[in-house]
């Protein structure tokens, strides 16, 4: 009998609950069914033969509710990786644990993500299948600093290992092949004079290159013994093989054989594990470079905070601030954590999370961000979202996740690195046999080929090609204010051939602006202005706002109206200074008599530009026009101009009727108008543009367009500010600027490029190198590889696909 929890969602009473109980219990083979309404927990005693975890959750679905097994997400840091068959070998003892949903390694960052159920495993028996398996499993450290110690700490032993490694290969590179090239040796140590000497004095110099490497020994070994062999396990058994043989060559000296004085392999083993101790130095050096992005913006936050507590200031660690707390900044200090302006006025520079480099003005009901800088005034805010809700702290789990996610493309990789030491290892033994069985060569031929083919392996470049550029992709995407949810959405987004902008506040500005003022000969534009503003003061109308806003910014004082009556639908109707004045739309004007025709010209102009005209009349006749808009983005022409250069095709949604749409359309260069659509069709209409076989990008502002942003194949919410935690969107753009569109699809086009190199460079470096290795060319009268080049071809490629990927560090935005 098995004991199972389920999480039930849509219960909201105890009748549901019994339904649930009643259902579940019904089902054969299930002994008990408990449903606690208050944690919303369905606990079932069931017999595994006769009933499955599925036809529980088909049952409860029947009944209207629906039945989710509790899992719990957890991210480990893996200690002892060296290579993507590790990655892969992690993956493969923690996805075989009972209760394990998923569970993915990135190479790059060294990180296990698991998700799993806590009812059938404790995160301590997912650490020990870990340990079991030759590597260590720690939980997350909250903090970059320990992580950047490590790193560093890793770092300065990788390059103390080299050292020492080379300060004893050198010399026993001078000694085993010196003589070769006409250099003098001494004679104790000369092979022609005293060969046992010269054998010695090898076997006494590589004796510490190998201690100092003994971790790939450690690690080799032990990954090979429990069955899943990794890049170390080739090193190990490459390196070994060398020194054994070399050893048997000294025994064959000290009994009077000389000949075995040119036999010796010493040099080999201490050469490769010294050019691959420095290829790990570089690699690890160019790993750390790549989640730059994430250290830079975890050090953004400030250490500390002021708030006022008991009419003082005191300074508390910003771990302590608690919602409600009144905080003091002051100029040139950073913002600890998000909240509302209570006091003060100040300009904020928000360039760090938003990539907006102009300072924005802030006042008392402003918002403000933790880590913004306060620029030149003092002010006090009220905390509203601390510790792991703030806006910084949204960012850096969103891009955390994004890179430690796994883009489709890395699949094929992945599946080939599971598979890759093994039979590099089975073909190392063939080839070596081979030469050595069927075409008559010396052992130490065959082993040279057995060596060389273990060593050039390298199974590394595999494992980083994807996770390395994509780290760097979405780390190069915060710092410009382009945030991308995941190594999926960042693959998708290359291919997207048409982009869906929603009209208001994406296009526009989404708040109407007072765009042109038509007057009548016997009046003039600053009284029509004052008269229209006196009147819809304190009216609520977005279009009345728009008129009373343009008057105080132009400095035109209101006069005092009286006798207001609101008309609805058409307008408003009000008596200032002893004058009737009519304030609305043409039916207002058409139903008290009123002639418009000397404007008519006017108004049918202002409509065909998409500008809403409203008509003002004073005692029976007309004064003016008064045209309103929601007016478009400065940026907005330029984004499309961009998308279109990319060979995008660009569509606008928008409810307004088709006469504006076209005009707001014609001013930004769009090739497509959808019209009239409301909120709730949106979705619909990407649909059918999926249906002609495009792939769609929506872009939004993540409200109504919910539907819209999941439907399309990437939903990008643009200018959400500080609500970065978009559930729709697939990427999230801090500000509202139209530019970071193609900034976004750009970036994924050069992320995949790169990904596709590394690709390409890592599965050509294997596919050529392994059969140089096995002698191929020797076979057509070509040189043999020698095992030291083999080790430095292998550390090399792992560098280059690292360093390959840190070139879109240079990515430049789309402006």
């Amino acid at each position: 009998m098995t004991n199972k929890s389920f999480k039930i969602e849509g219960m909201n009473c105890a009748s549901c609950a019994r339904a649930v109980e009643r259902v579940t219990g019904k089902l054969e083979g299930v002994s008990s069914a408990n449903v606690n309404l208050a944690t919303e927990k369905l606990t079932l005693e069931y017999d595994e033969n006769k009933v499955t975890e599925e036809a529980i959750q088909k049952a409860v679905d029947k009944a209207g509710y629906k039945a989710l097994t509790e899992t719990l997400s957890k991210t480990l840091n893996i200690e002892g990786m060296t290579c993507a068959s590790c990655a892969r070998a992690v993956e493969r003892v923690t996805g075989k644990l009972d209760g394990v949903s998923s569970a993915n390694v990135n190479l790059a960052t060294e990180k296990l993500s698991i998700s799993y159920e806590p009812s059938k495993l404790r995160a301590s028996d997912i650490k020990n299948a870990i340990e079991k398996a030759g590597y260590k499993a720690v939980e997350e450290e909250a903090t970059i600093d320990t992580d950047k110690d490590s790193k560093l700490k890793e770092q300065k032993s990788l390059w103390i290992r080299f050292i020492i490694s080379l300060v004893a290969t050198v010399p026993l590179l001078y000694i085993s092949m010196g003589h070769m090239v006409g250099l003098p040796l001494p004679e104790f140590i000369d092979p022609m004079m005293n060969p046992a000497a010269f054998a010695i004095a090898q076997l006494i110099l590589t004796i510490p290159v190998v201690a100092v490497g003994y971790r790939y020994y450690l690690v080799g070994f032990k990954t090979l013994f429990k069955g899943s062999p990794n890049m170390d396990s080739l090193i190990a058994i490459g390196t070994s093989a060398a020194v054994l043989y070399g050893i048997f060559a000294l025994v064959q000296i000290l009994q009077g054989k000389t000949e075995y004085a040119m036999e010796l392999y010493f040099e080999s083993a201490a050469v490769i594990l010294t050019l691959i101790t420095l290829g790990k130095y570089f690699e690890t050096v160019s790993k750390g470079k790549t989640s730059e992005a994430i250290k830079k913006l975890m050090g953004l936050a400030p250490k500390t905070a002021t708030i006022i507590k008991d009419d003082r200031e005191i300074e508390i660690p910003i771990d302590e601030v608690e919602v409600g707390d009144i905080i003091v900044v002051k100029p040139g200090e950073k913002m600890p954590v998000d909240g509302i302006v209570v006091s003060g006025i100040t300009s904020v520079d928000e360039s760090m999370l938003t990539g907006e480099s102009i300072p924005v003005e802030k006042h008392s009901g402003d918002t403000v961000i933790g880590a913004s800088i306060n620029k030149n005034g003092s002010i006090h805010y009220k905390a509203t979202r601390v510790g792991k809700d703030t806006a910084l702290s949204q960012i850096i789990k969103l891009v955390e996740d994004a890179q430690g996610s796994k883009a489709p493309i890395a699949k094929l990789a992945d599946i080939i690195s599971g598979y890759f030491v093994p039979i590099v290892i089975i073909l190392a033994i063939l080839s070596g046999l081979a030469w050595f069985l069927i075409s008559g060569e010396s052992a130490t031929f065959a082993l040279t080929i057995f060596i060389s083919v273990l060593v050039i392996a390298c199974p590394c470049a595999l494992g980083l090609a994807t996770p390395t550029a994509i780290m760097v992709g979405t780390g190069k995407g915060a710092e410009n204010g382009v945030l991308i949810k995941s190594g999926e959405a960042l693959e998708t987004a290359h291919i997207i051939d048409t982009v869906v902008l929603d009209k208001t506040g994406t296009i526009t500005e989404g708040k109407p602006k007072v765009t042109d003022i038509i007057t009548a000969e016997n009046i003039r534009e600053e009284e029509l202005l004052m008269l229209s503003a006196s009147a819809e003061k304190g009216s609520e109308h977005p279009l009345g706002e728009a008129i009373v806003e343009h008057a105080e910014k132009i400095g035109i004082e209101t006069e005092k109206a009286s006798d207001f009556k609101a008309i609805p639908g058409h307008g408003i109707e009000v008596t200032i200074k002893g004058k009737l004045m009519l304030l609305g739309n043409r039916k207002l004007m058409v139903e008290r008599n009123i002639s418009l025709e000397s404007f008519e010209h006017s108004s049918d102009r202002l409509a065909n530009e998409g500008k809403t005209p409203m008509y003002i009349a004073l005692d029976g006749s007309l004064a003016g026009i008064i045209a309103v808009a929601d007016t478009v983005k400065d940026t907005s022409k330029r984004a499309v101009e961009s998308l279109h250069k990319m060979g995008i095709k660009v569509a606008m949604i928008t409810g307004d009727n088709e006469r504006t749409a076209q005009a707001i359309a014609r001013q930004v260069g769009i090739d497509r108008v959808l019209s009239e659509v409301l909120p709730e069709d949106k979705a619909k209409e990407v649909k059918k543009l999926q249906s002609e076989g495009s792939k769609v990008a929506m872009v939004g502002d993540g409200i109504n367009d919910a539907p819209a942003l999941a439907q399309a194949d990437i939903g990008i919410a643009i200018g959400s500010g500080t609500d970065v935690a978009m559930e729709s969107a697939d990427i999230v753009l801090m500000r509202s600027d139209l530019m970071d569109v193609p900034t976004a699809i750009q970036l994924s086009r050069s992320t995949i490029r790169n990904i596709k190199q590394n690709l390409f460079w890592a599965f050509a470096y294997n596919t050529i190198g392994i059969p140089i290795a096995m002698g191929i060319l020797h076979v057509f009268g070509g040189p043999l590889l020698s095992p030291m080049f083999a080790g430095a071809a292998m550390s090399l490629s792992s560098v280059s696909v690292v360093t390959n990927a840190l070139r879109l560090k240079r990515f430049k935005p789309a402006r």
